[in-house]
Order: C-alpha cells, then sequence, then structure tokens
C-alpha cells in the first residue's frame, strides 16, 4: 500500500465512523470491520504515518463541546480490540496465561448499542456519562434517570462506585419508534442501535422516555469496596443480587475448549435474543491482572472481542409482493423459500427500489444470498446469475399505486417512487399526522393515536374531513372517542382556530414533494394565493426563487389532479384562509440566504425567525450550501449536521443575537 493509498484509506474510515455516529451508516459493520483491519495492518508496516488522530487511535464519538454537557472521565472509556479469527482468541488467552497460568476468563455478548458509565457516591446516582472520545463525554444524568433499568439509589453499597454498562434497544421498541417515525414522515433509524445512540443524546428526557431505553452493567470501573473489583463475575453478581442492578449474561471459563463453547453457543442463540449483538467479549476475570495487558490509547486492558463472521444463505424468490407505506412510499419485498439465519426463520427481505432492483437483476424465480444486517434484518447481498432460469426477466414496479390507482412519482434526486394522492387509504394516518403537526397546521391536541382511532372509526376518510368533526360533536363525545364535553369541545376549538393560520401552513401540511415549511413560505409569498398558485404553469413555478425544475413539476401534477383540486375547495368552503396577508417588506437582506437550526431565544420559534428574514428580502433554505450567507445556530460548538457542513464549507454560524446586530449594522 502506497501512502496515498493509506491517506485515503484513513478519508474513508473516517466517513464511514462520522456516518455511524450519526445514525446513517453507510457500510455493515462487518465490511467497516475489513477496512479497520486493513489500516491496521497497513499502520503495523508503516509505523510513521500512523497520526494520532488515525481513526485505529481514537475511541468512540464526537463530543458535543457544550458549557454544562461535556465531562471528563474518572476512568478512561475505551474500546475493546476486535478479533475475527478463533486462533486470535486462544493466541490471547495463551499470552495472559503466559504471565498468570490461573487466569479464569469471562466470556459474555457484546451487546450492540451506546456505552454510559453511573457515578454513585454512598448509594446515591450523581452522574451518567456517554463515551465519547473515551476521554471526555457527555453528562447524561437526565436521561439516564429515566432509563427503567438505571438503579438511582443503591441500598447497600455506600463510598464511591462506578459501573459501566451498554444502553440499547430491544426489538420491540425499534420497531415501535419507526414505527411512529414513519407515520410522522419521519426519516427511519438505521438500525437499534444508532435509535439508541441518538435517543440517550437527546435534550428532552421525555423523549427517551417515551422510546423506551434497557440498559444493562458489564464492567465495575471502580469501588471503595475491594470485593467489587477482585473478581468480575462475582463483582457484577453482588451488585445483581444486593441491588437489583442488570448485568450482562456472563459465564466464567478455564480451559480454551470452555472458552470457545461459550463463544458458539453465544453465536448460535444470538438470533433468539431480543437485542442486536455484535461479537462475543472474553475478559481476564481476575481484575488486578488485566493491567499486565495494555492495548494501548484506543482499547482497554485485558479484554478481546470476537466479532462473528455474517451468516449468509441462498435462497430462491417465489414472488415480490408491493406494498404502499403510510408515507405513500412504495415497497417492493423479496418471497423466497425458508432459510435459517443466526437462529431465526426467514422468508422475506426488502428489495428497496426499482434501481435496487435493476442492480442486482432480480426477478421472480431468480436465486439470491441473503444475509443477516445487525444481526436481525434480512437483507439481499446479491443474486446468482448462473442459476437463473430461462426466460426470467428483472422486474418491474407498477406505474400506477396499488392501494389507490393513483399514478406513483419518483422523488427528485431519490430511487423511490411515491403515491401523492393525499386520500389514498394506505398513507392516510400519515398525512393526517403530518397536517396537523407543529411545521404545519399545528392543531394541538390531536395527537397520533387520536387520530388513528378516529380514522379506523370512519370519522376521518382525508384531512378535509378534520374540519367536518364539529358535526359529530355530540355522537364523539357519547363515543368517548376525544373524552368527556370539556376535552371534546377544547379539541374542536383548536380546529377551528387552526383556520385562521397562514396560508403557507396549509401548503405544508398538502405534503407535495419537496415543499416544506420554507419552500411553502417562499411560494405564498411569491404567489400571494392559492388560486394564483394553482392557475400557474411549470414556467412561472420557476420563477420562485429556490424551485427548481423537479418541484415545479410536483407543484404543477400536484394541482391538475381533480381530486386534489376538490380537496382545495372543500378547505375553502370549511373557511380556512386561502390568501397570504400583505405585508411591508425591505430589502435591508435581499440576496441573502440563510438556515436556521437549533432552539430558539430571542424569537417564540423558527417560523418568527424566517417570517423577519423574509420580510426584509432575505431568503431560508434547508441546508448549507455554498449559497448560504449564515447559519443561525445559538448552539454554534454543537456538532449537528448542519454545523459540520458550515464549518466545512467557511459559512458562519451566527448566534440569535450575533445575526440581529448584523441586521441593525446593513
Amino acid at each position: 500500500m502506497t501512502k496515498q493509498e493509506y491517506e485515503k484509506l484513513v478519508g474513508e474510515v473516517r466517513r464511514f465512523n462520522e456516518a455511524y455516529e450519526a445514525g446513517d451508516p453507510e457500510i455493515t459493520d462487518y465490511e467497516y470491520d475489513r477496512l479497520m483491519i486493513q489500516l491496521k495492518e497497513a499502520e503495523k508496516l508503516h509505523p510513521a504515518w500512523r497520526g494520532a488522530d488515525s481513526p485505529t487511535q481514537v475511541a468512540g464519538a464526537p463530543v458535543r463541546r457544550t458549557a454544562g454537557v461535556t465531562v471528563r472521565h474518572d476512568v478512561p472509556m475505551l474500546s475493546i480490540e476486535d478479533v475475527f479469527e478463533r486462533d486470535d482468541v486462544i493466541s490471547w488467552v495463551h499470552e495472559v496465561r503466559s504471565r498468570h497460568p490461573d487466569a479464569v476468563f469471562s466470556v459474555e455478548q457484546k451487546i450492540d448499542g451506546l456505552s454510559m458509565s453511573l457515578r454513585y457516591e454512598n448509594g446515591a446516582l450523581l452522574l451518567a456519562e456517554t463515551r465519547g472520545d473515551g476521554y471526555i463525554g457527555e453528562d447524561v444524568t437526565l436521561n439516564a434517570r429515566v432509563i427503567p433499568d438505571v438503579v438511582p439509589e443503591l441500598k447497600t453499597m455506600r463510598g464511591s462506585l462506578e459501573v459501566r454498562g451498554e444502553v440499547y434497544m430491544s426489538h420491540e421498541d425499534f420497531d415501535a419508534v419507526n414505527r411512529t417515525q414513519e407515520m410522522l414522515g419521519r426519516k427511519t433509524f438505521a438500525n437499534p442501535r444508532n435509535c439508541a445512540a441518538g435517543t440517550l443524546r437527546q435534550l428532552d428526557p421525555e423523549a427517551t422516555r417515551e422510546r423506551g431505553l434497557s440498559f444493562m452493567v458489564f464492567n465495575v470501573q471502580r469501588s471503595d469496596d475491594p470485593e467489587l473489583t477482585a473478581s468480575h463475575i462475582k463483582g457484577l453478581t453482588a451488585l445483581r443480587d444486593l441491588e437489583g442492578i442488570r448485568i450482562v449474561p456472563a459465564r466464567l471459563c478455564t480451559t480454551d475448549e470452555e472458552i470457545l463453547l461459550a463463544i458458539d453457543e453465544i453465536g448460535m442463540n444470538r438470533g433468539e435474543l431480543d437485542y442486536d449483538i455484535d461479537g462475543a467479549v472474553v475478559k481476564i476475570d481476575q481484575v488486578a491482572y488485566r493491567q499486565d495487558f495494555p492495548a494501548g490509547s484506543k482499547y482497554s486492558a485485558g479484554h478481546i472481542a470476537y466479532k462473528y463472521p455474517p451468516e449468509e444463505k441462498e435462497s430462491v424468490i417465489r414472488d415480490i409482493e408491493i406494498s404502499v407505506g403510510m408515507t405513500g412510499r412504495v415497497n417492493p419485498t423479496a418471497v423466497f423459500d425458508p432459510i435459517r439465519l443466526c437462529g431465526t426463520t426467514v422468508t422475506r427481505a426488502t428489495l428497496h427500489n426499482q434501481d435496487f432492483i435493476n442492480k442486482l437483476h432480480i426477478g421472480i424465480g431468480d436465486t439470491v444470498v441473503v444475509y443477516k444486517s445487525g444481526e436481525i434484518i434480512p437483507k439481499i447481498r446479491c443474486s446468482v446469475p448462473e442459476k437463473r432460469p430461462e426466460g426470467t426477466a428483472d422486474f418491474v414496479l407498477p406505474a400506477v399505486c396499488p392501494s389507490c390507482g393513483s399514478p406513483l412519482v419518483r422523488e427528485a434526486d431519490a430511487a423511490d417512487v411515491r403515491c401523492i394522492n393525499p386520500d389514498c387509504p394506505a398513507q392516510l394516518k400519515r398525512h393526517l399526522i403530518h397536517f396537523v403537526s407543529r411545521d404545519a397546521m399545528d392543531i394541538k391536541g390531536l395527537g397520533t393515536e387520536l387520530l388513528s382511532t378516529l380514522a379506523d372509526e370512519g370519522y376521518l376518510t382525508g384531512i378535509a374531513d378534520i374540519y367536518s368533526l364539529k358535526q359529530h360533536r355530540d355522537e364523539l363525545i357519547e363515543k368517548g372517542l376525544i373524552g368527556r364535553e370539556k376535552n371534546t369541545d377544547k379539541l374542536l376549538l383548536a380546529i377551528e382556530e387552526s383556520k385562521q393560520n397562514e396560508p403557507a401552513r396549509l401548503l405544508t401540511g398538502l405534503a407535495i414533494p419537496n415543499v416544506g415549511k420554507t419552500s411553502a413560505r417562499t411560494i405564498l409569498n411569491s404567489f400571494g394565493s392559492f388560486d394564483e398558485l394553482m392557475g400557474a404553469d411549470e414556467e412561472r413555478l420557476m420563477e420562485v426563487p429556490d424551485i427548481g425544475g423537479v418541484t415545479a413539476s410536483q407543484i404543477r401534477s400536484f394541482f391538475s389532479d381533480e381530486r386534489n383540486r376538490e380537496l382545495i375547495e372543500r378547505l375553502r368552503a370549511s373557511g380556512l384562509r386561502m390568501e397570504a396577508e400583505k405585508r411591508e417588506r425591505s430589502d435591508t437582506l435581499a440576496g441573502k440566504t440563510y438556515v436556521i437550526t437549533g432552539s430558539m431565544e430571542h424569537f417564540p420559534n423558527r417560523d418568527a425567525l424566517a417570517a423577519f428574514i423574509e420580510e426584509r428580502g432575505g431568503k431560508l433554505a434547508g441546508s448549507v450550501s455554498r449559497k448560504t450567507t449564515a447559519l443561525i445556530n445559538n448552539d454554534a460548538a454543537s456538532q449537528s449536521g448542519k454545523n459540520r457542513k458550515a464549518r466545512e464549507l467557511g459559512i458562519p454560524i451566527l448566534t440569535e443575537e450575533e445575526f440581529l446586530h448584523a441586521c441593525q449594522d446593513s
């Protein structure tokens, strides 16, 4: 490997790691591990190439450098070195025995989650901290206290105690979160690990409580009680028996055969677990012996982790089913002959979209290679061309929605196709949830569960029916679907008051592809009314700032559909505002484009700040680009994606106060 190839590999590993920590992994864990092995081998041959910031030397995720959030670890929270061959495990065990012939070992599950340490003083939980970079982490105490498995008060332990464990999400809780994300029209999480990590690092403990996290302790970091730090397994067992702390399942092993058997049993049973694991950890049980085997600045001493190879098998596709999700996205699913993977029987896997099908050349009758991503989600790796039956062709998605018969539209710069009929039965609930959301009509009290109930009971067959609920007031009270008379009237009043919302909110609520709250406001400012907008052709639409040909085509397509025009007329008849309020405008910010993120301090909400900018001739954008004048964010030190992008492009990051000062000077 040349120095140039090495530097390119370092860049790739960094990028993949950042994507993984951001919750949007670009490659599988197995593929990432292979790249790390290449990197380590290159650095072993060329030690001078390795810098202190090499991915092989840095543990964990970036840390938010915000006052009151970061914390320096009393005991460094480092990673565990991975190996991929059983022989490497035994070699390490033999190295330990060469110094300590009486060494025994704990073999335990390596839970795939987010590492967290808990500090106790005289039984009281004082601090919960994430790993961060291994030396400085984040204070997540408030969020940790709402995790049911975190014991807030120890009954018998006194003095100082610090334990480390894994925050994770069960498959059931993960599926529930993604269902909610999909219903809200938001991006779903790639896997339980990323969902757990993002949830624990939220600023709102209630959001953490709602999503449902779990926690298991896997190590005693330090203790004033020497009994807890003599034997690893005995220390964990004491915490479990005396304090009710959940601990990771572990087995004490002495011989090579026992260690390998324990690793194999964890591997064979991983498909039966309600959570993901990504390996088996082998630890020296005698804690004092561990310091004789330091593993460097990134890895903790006295441990090693065996990573299981991904299991994959061939099967034959017998059918391809088409469904429509609540976001309108068309989902092709392959149905194949049953196979056993990671302990479970698998018969189905997503085919994602037409591009994926074309790339892998998949059709009914083809033989495909199936594997499990994250040990739980079945995926198709490739087809086997030499086993394709004569006459088999690549599958082609339908041109119309299988649920309502409307034409399907391919998203701009994306591979997915969607049904954009707002009354499509398959996506009704998602449209209702989006329509009443804070960014759209903001109807408080009309939450996800209530909307679902009203739809199931037949009161809501489309978004316009929301404004007809008052006609069923007495019936709704009698059935108790909303609550007693007071609660029902309160909700009906909120629905009535929403009719006075600015038309841009209504346009946002229609869920036209690529028309979010920022672009909706820009569009209505340009046209002034729905009548003008509905009559505009694509050429006129493209005169609106930041509206390109694809978005213009989607807007034109939406309003050309007679069903959508009837929807607008129903909403107009219900009393919703269809004309934008004319405001005095200035040009002090003309030619400038801003992006807003984070919480507000001087303005009541982002909409108010956006209106302030637009009234002065400025423009809003949803993402940072080279055309951005400044990113407005009160947390300028945040490691958010928009902040990182702004720094990469040299775009100023301004607080609200700095922005307002700049406006006064202009």
